[in-house]
């Protein structure tokens, strides 16, 4: 490595602090998508999983899911769920919805982040289509039942140390969207309602 490095010191310092930082800024532009990846394989965090399609297998053992909504402090959608929990089997396509309105007289564009609790459930929680894989406008006034289809792992059954899991809590928050994500949802929003 030496020959790599200017003979002059003052140079080598500079060279080697512009490296040091350049690696800095390189993985902390890499530290969003990495991390995200991580929740996804591991459910770190309450982070679900995304399935295909329905499963397979139905078990006999039940769970309870119960539905959690919230907003972010400033967003001004009014949010909850339809209903509080559903009791499902194991394996069994459970389909729930949530409810927004747009309480203002402007249209905004939303996004929901979602996790689920316990931790170690999340894993097995499988989304097969939700409200939260894409951003949703609501116009003035307007309100929509936005659906989340999902069902629980029957390979959860195998893992002893979620014998004790018996009800599972999805939770949802709303946050404005960016603009990028705010400009495009509201143009399809406009043309779908065309």
């Amino acid at each position: 490595m030496k020959r790599f490095l200017p003979k002059d010191p003052n140079v080598r310092i500079l060279a080697i602090c512009v490296t040091v930082v350049g690696s800095m800024v390189a993985a902390a532009y890499a530290a969003v998508p990495l991390y995200d990846l991580f929740c996804r394989v591991t459910g770190y965090g309450g982070t679900t999983q995304v399935a295909a399609a329905e499963s397979r297998d139905v078990l006999d053992r039940t769970v309870t899911v119960r539905f959690d909504a919230s907003n972010s402090r400033d967003f001004p959608w009014e949010f909850e769920p339809v209903q509080r929990e559903m009791e499902l089997r194991v394996g069994e396509t459970g389909l729930a919805y949530y409810r927004a309105t747009n309480p203002t007289d402007r249209t905004i564009t939303g996004t929901a982040t979602y996790n689920v609790s316990p931790f170690k459930a999340a894993p097995y929680f499988s989304k097969i289509e939700c409200f939260c894989f894409t951003a949703q406008t609501l116009g003035p006034g307007e309100s929509m039942d936005m659906p989340v289809m999902f069902f629980v792992d029957p390979e959860m059954d195998a893992e002893d140390r979620l014998d004790d899991v018996r009800t599972i809590t999805l939770s949802y928050t709303f946050w404005e969207a960016e603009d990028g994500a705010s400009r495009t949802a509201q143009a399809q929003a406009t043309e779908d309602r065309s």
